[in-house]
């Protein structure tokens, strides 16, 4: 399968993503997964890259476009992939696009994780990280908590929760994407691509998303 996933922060893609890697072997791929991906290769889109992160600017559009058609091209890649959080924008989803047809790929959909505000907001308020960098598990408060409170269960490293998962800096990423992002659902929907999938439960939008793709 080759997939785009949209849906807010909080919504569930990294989860809806890792659970269909599961149905055919398609790989999960995120921005910030590619990006790190090129700087710990070495490679000059990477070091490139990596100066861009360091100053903790955003990477521009054409450098990830260069990465993305890297990635795409890995052989990992020949099964199918799933696009976690990436086009954000309606200039990269053009972008995209061009690389797409270049490199003879054909999009199966774009899927539209639509959550309700509220649940996305006690999802992401109770959630909590490893702070290692090297697990980075994810765990919730209400739903799935550590074993010993505050203490990862893979590494024993603390668990804390992240200065961008306030409800204040919640909201204000929400409002980033219905600035910057959402405008993406129209895009795919002109393109014919777009299949929206209302569900709280990860689970739910995967058993939803088996018939129009096939399983």
């Amino acid at each position: 399968m080759k997939l785009i996933l949209l849906g807010a922060p909080g919504a569930g893609k990294g989860t809806v993503a890792k659970l269909l890697t599961t149905i055919d072997g398609s790989v999960q791929i995120s921005t910030g997964d590619i990006l790190r991906g090129a700087v710990q290769t070495g490679s000059e889109l990477g070091k490139e890259a990596e100066a861009y992160m360091k100053r903790g600017d955003l990477v521009p559009d054409s450098l990830i476009m260069g990465i993305m058609e890297k990635r795409l091209q890995e052989s990992d890649c020949q099964k199918g992939f799933l696009l976690d959080g990436f086009p954000r924008t309606i200039p990269q989803a053009e972008a995209l696009k061009e690389l797409l047809a270049k490199l003879d790929i054909t999009l199966d959909m774009a899927v539209n994780i639509d959550v309700p505000k509220d649940v996305i907001l006690d999802r992401l308020c109770t959630r909590r990280t490893c702070e290692n960098t090297e697990c980075q598990a994810i765990y919730n408060v209400k739903s799935s908590p550590t074993k010993q409170e505050g203490i990862c269960d893979k590494c024993g490293s603390a668990v804390i929760q992240r200065d961008d998962e306030t409800e204040e800096a919640i909201s204000h990423r929400l409002q980033t994407y219905n600035d910057k992002t959402a405008p993406l659902i129209g895009f795919y929907e002109k393109e014919g691509l777009l299949k929206t999938v209302s569900g709280t439960s990860s689970d739910t939008v995967v058993q939803e998303l088996k018939a129009p793709l096939g399983f």
